[in-house]
């Protein structure tokens, strides 16, 4: 049998050790470091290798850009009165749109790494900690001395609906374009970028930036109305925007009154560059443009325990399945696959289901455990 070359046997090292050094391949196949640097160089230029640390193409990371939250859930024991004390039930757990996307992909099996910030404080310690158990990389958050984690305290009425959510995100302006700058290799190592908008809006705009030039997808997860406007002018750049009926009326600036005026929205953002968008309506499912044609996509029929989080599951099923489909991309499929990861979510009293697991969503509509 040949005895493979040394660039073969340098591929497989770096393969077996994403993070070993020129020094250390040059010891283990006796070559010189010069020389290692040069089969390096070869490796990156056939897209064999994707840069430090020589991020191999099958192994690309999903990063999640965003919050990372203290979540706090007071659901109410009977129906709510304003102005007045209600008796309620409180829990807490870890949230953020951009952790919780993370979660959910990390639940999946895939690749993950997480760009937030978090406070010095015990919340912000436990949010990293949480995170690294689950194989998130969290290397790159960005960490603040002198403020608090982020927190969201979302009221709910006795049957899991949300009434009223309180967010203290302002920490997240902190994560400016300087920030993405100095994690640029990082986010263009990414077989996807996924965005939440508690970001500022020239963050946003530098994401934008950077996507167009590393031809990296770039998909921006909306969060509320008002955090629209931290939507920049020019989409280009932007491979899918997942936002509501209420934040695409407010991109527009018009009620959306009916079907008609919702696709006609879709496509006024399109023209703005972004390739793709999907509009999720609740219980009435999404609408997503695929191709020259806008499809009504129904939700399965659930007993909803609990809302929050649902969102985020649809987001990152549709990430998932972009990053597995990559070729082919088929928008209908992987919103199909969110519609399912939702409603499984809506059904556990958890912000990510708890069952997720690596074969989870190997089809349409897989069996999920409820344990």
């Amino acid at each position: 049998m040949t005895e493979p070359s040394k660039k073969q046997q340098l591929y497989e090292a770096i393969r077996a050790n994403p993070f070993i050094s020129q020094q250390e391949l040059a010891n283990q196949l006796g070559l010189s470091r010069s020389a290692v640097a040069g089969y390096i160089a070869g490796l990156i230029r056939e897209r064999k290798l994707l840069g430090r640390a020589y991020v191999l193409p099958d192994h690309r990371p999903v990063v999640c850009v965003g919050a990372a939250n203290l979540d706090r859930k007071l659901r109410s024991t009977d129906t709510i009165a304003l102005r007045t004390s209600n008796p309620a039930s409180q829990t807490e757990s870890f949230g953020g749109v951009a952790r919780n996307i993370a979660e959910n992909l990390a639940r999946l099996g895939t690749t993950v790494a997480l760009l937030t910030a978090i406070g010095a404080d015990s919340s912000g310690a436990a949010l990293l900690d949480r995170a690294d158990s689950l194989g998130i990389d969290v290397r790159g958050a960005l960490r603040l001395d002198g403020c608090c984690s982020g927190t969201y305290t979302a009221v709910l009425d006795r049957d899991g609906e949300m009434v009223v959510a309180l967010a203290d995100m302002a920490l997240y302006d902190r994560m400016e374009p300087a920030y993405i700058d100095a994690r640029q290799a990082q986010l263009a190592g990414a077989a996807l970028v996924v965005a939440d908008l508690n970001l500022p809006r020239d963050t946003v705009a530098a994401l934008a930036h950077q996507a167009r030039r590393n031809a990296t997808p770039l998909v921006l997860v909306a969060v509320s109305e008002p955090k629209m406007a931290r939507l920049p002018d020019d989409l280009s750049g932007v491979r899918l925007l997942i936002l509501n009926a209420g934040e695409l009326a407010a991109r527009v600036g018009r009620p959306l009154v009916d079907d008609a005026a919702l696709a006609e929205a879709i496509r006024a953002v399109q023209a703005q560059g972004a390739q793709d968008l999907i509009v999720t309506r609740g219980a009435r499912g999404v609408l997503v443009s695929a191709g020259a044609a806008i499809v009504d996509l129904p939700a399965p029929p659930v007993d909803v325990v609990d809302v929050t989080g649902a969102g985020d599951a649809f987001a990152a099923a549709v990430c998932w399945s972009l990053v597995q489909d990559a070729g082919t991309e088929d928008l209908v499929l992987a919103c199909r696959r969110g519609l399912h990861l939702s409603a499984l979510t809506l059904g556990v009293p958890e912000t990510v289901h708890p069952g997720l697991g690596p074969d989870s969503l190997a089809t349409e509509s897989p069996p999920l455990s409820q344990d």
